[in-house]
């Protein structure tokens, strides 16, 4: 068995001390720190933030070793039963995925921070945490009996799935569904409106839970990490979730505690698809380097698909609030050029490379926004073929069911035969033209919406410069550079590229008021000046009233909806087909 115990002596210096100690059987050991961390699929390499690293015998020996790579160390343990290491863990960077300590709290995500016997991964875990008498932990594993915040999982990857907080200012309140001990802690400045919460919460979950069939384990904690600045980020675990979101006085108000909703279904959807039900590159998980897979556009994708669908079937979102969600992956899809050079399966593979920055211009396409649509016309194909007697729900419980409770991976032959068999036809065409391939969503997309009798509207997004420019910026009162430039645009044939500071336009110095200016020069050729890496150049451009851009989808029902497309929609969303 293996003993983690995490401590610290002073908070100030954001320092944790952690202490391992395993039997072992060997010569030489390999202790290994995780690369990266599941939930985000890049590498993380955090024995970066190790400073020191001591390691003993039985006997309080020291023992010597390598660093044999980044993130792995070959020590010598000849004549040795057991091996304790003492390290400590620089812990400054708050998110839902990373590991923080200050005076307020110690907040730990395992997968950062505990080292494991390359040899010894399946063997049980303790794991102490020392902290303050008066503190509280959040945490998703249970407790030792008789030991004094001590906790034990099954293995490592039950302990590095385990992240906790522990604190004397967390917020807790919980509830029952179903035999499910559901718990609420929030962490940081904020006053939650626990009745509200829980009254959402309990809706939406007893939703995923007759989605799905119902659930992956007896409690499930949401831990929300509030901070008084900006922040949007989860990490799904099979038995909680970290959420990160602020500033802390916004998180009850209407837009932003939608997110606080939409994020916190789409984590808790998690536990079924990914946690669960698994590709099988990633069946175990290998912590040691990048777990490529194509399946991303199901593990992000349909969890992006019902994190918001959950939340509209159970009637915790109106119509509105769902088609609001819905209508940001349509404007991220047709405006991202990239849908016609590089596919969703690809895309998942090369997010290895660059998943979470934009990458070269027009490169790739996104597993969340393009999984999310092709979930729904996935859906909709299988509720068209079947009568509306089966949908994407039954492939899911199909995974959950046969792959996730037999302790296996899916592949995507398997998943596509799932689909088929749900559907009861042959959907060669659709993993061709839209999971494997750039087909244009548009045709399939607008009748599956028409389907269920909804349509979009397209019109020129709000800004001149996107709308008939084509290039996308941000602006503040210091500079206004260009971020994105559309496809055999004006602004890209004219020469604008990203990363361009437009400091002028017409000779006049902005401020914080590019679009205003662009109005008001409208059909007037305009020169810009600019800043482009460390050269200033004039460029001429002419708006271009013949052609729009960036474009605005909205998602409406249409008002001449027939009988049984409002009887499509019930099925599709439990909702009645009201126009208001």
């Amino acid at each position: 068995m293996a003993h983690y115990t995490l401590s610290y002596a002073n908070a100030a210096t954001q320092y944790i001390d952690v202490e391992y100690t395993s039997a072992v059987h060997t010569p030489i050991t390999e202790i290994a720190l995780p690369t990266w961390r599941p939930g985000r699929y890049e590498l993380g390499n955090f024995a970066k933030n190790i400073q020191r690293f001591e390691c003993y015998n039985e006997r309080n020996e020291l023992l010597t070793y390598q660093k044999i790579s980044k993130s792995k160390w070959a020590v010598h343990t000849n004549n040795t039963t057991q091996i304790t290491i003492k390290y400590n863990y620089y812990a400054a960077e708050l998110n839902a995925g990373s590991t923080f300590l200050n005076t307020e709290q110690l907040y730990v995500n395992p997968v950062n921070c505990c080292i494991y016997n390359t040899a010894q991964l399946n063997e049980k875990c303790t794991l102490a945490i020392h902290v303050p008498a008066h503190y509280l932990i959040a945490i998703g594993l249970p407790a030792v009996t008789n030991k004094i915040n001590t906790y034990s999982a099954i293995n490592f990857d039950a302990l590095a799935d385990s992240p906790f907080i522990a604190s004397a200012n967390l917020q807790r309140q919980l509830f029952v569904l179903d035999g499910v001990e559901i718990n609420l802690w929030f962490q940081g400045e904020c006053t939650p409106d626990f009745s509200k919460l829980i009254n959402d919460f309990f809706i939406f979950i007893n939703e995923s839970f007759v989605t799905m069939g119902g659930f992956t384990s007896t409690e499930y904690h949401f831990m929300f990490q509030i901070t008084p600045y900006f922040i949007h980020h989860g990490v799904e675990h099979l038995t909680s979730t970290v959420i990160a979101l602020g500033p802390g006085y916004s998180i009850m108000k209407k837009d932003n505690y939608n997110e606080l909703l939409g994020i916190s279904c789409h984590e808790l959807f998690h536990s079924w698809n990914v946690k669960a039900i698994r590709p099988a590159d990633m069946y175990p998980y290998n912590y040691d380097a990048e777990n490529y897979t194509k399946l991303g556009y199901v593990t992000e994708g349909i969890t992006t698909y019902y994190g918001d669908f959950l939340l509209f079937r159970s009637g915790v979102f109106t119509d509105a609030d769902y088609f609001a969600t819905f209508n940001t992956q349509l404007d991220k899809h047709f405006n991202n050029p990239a849908r016609f050079n590089m596919s969703v399966s690809n895309s998942s593979w090369d997010t290895w490379l660059d998943g979470y920055v934009p990458g070269v211009p027009n490169r790739k396409v996104s597993i969340y926004t393009e999984g999310c649509l092709c979930a729904f016309m996935l859906d909709v194909t299988i509720r068209q073929s079947t009568q509306n007697q089966h949908g994407l729900e039954h492939v899911m419980q199909h995974l959950y069911a046969n792959y996730a409770k037999q302790n296996k991976g899916y592949t995507e032959a398997d998943y596509k035969a799932v689909c088929e068999q749900v559907a009861g036809v042959n959907l060669d065409l659709f993993f061709a033209n839209y999971y494997n391939g750039t087909t244009d969503y548009m045709p399939l997309l607008t009748e599956c919406l028409m389907y269920v009798g909804l349509t979009f509207n397209i019109n020129p997004w709000g800004l001149n410069a996107d709308a008939y420019y084509g290039f996308k910026y941000t602006d503040d009162s210091t500079k206004c550079i260009v971020k994105q430039v559309y496809l055999s645009s004006n602004a890209e044939l004219a020469g604008i590229t990203v990363g361009d500071n437009i400091l002028a336009i017409n000779g006049i110095k902005l401020e914080n008021n590019l679009d205003q200016w662009l109005r008001y020069f409208d059909v007037q050729p305009i020169t810009f000046t600019i800043s482009s890496n460390g050269l200033i150049k004039t460029i001429a451009l002419q708006k271009n009233n013949a052609k729009v851009y960036y474009k605005h989808y909205s998602m409406a029902k249409l008002s001449y909806a027939s009988a049984e497309q409002k009887l499509n929609y019930k099925a599709w969303s439990k909702q009645d087909f009201i126009t208001h």
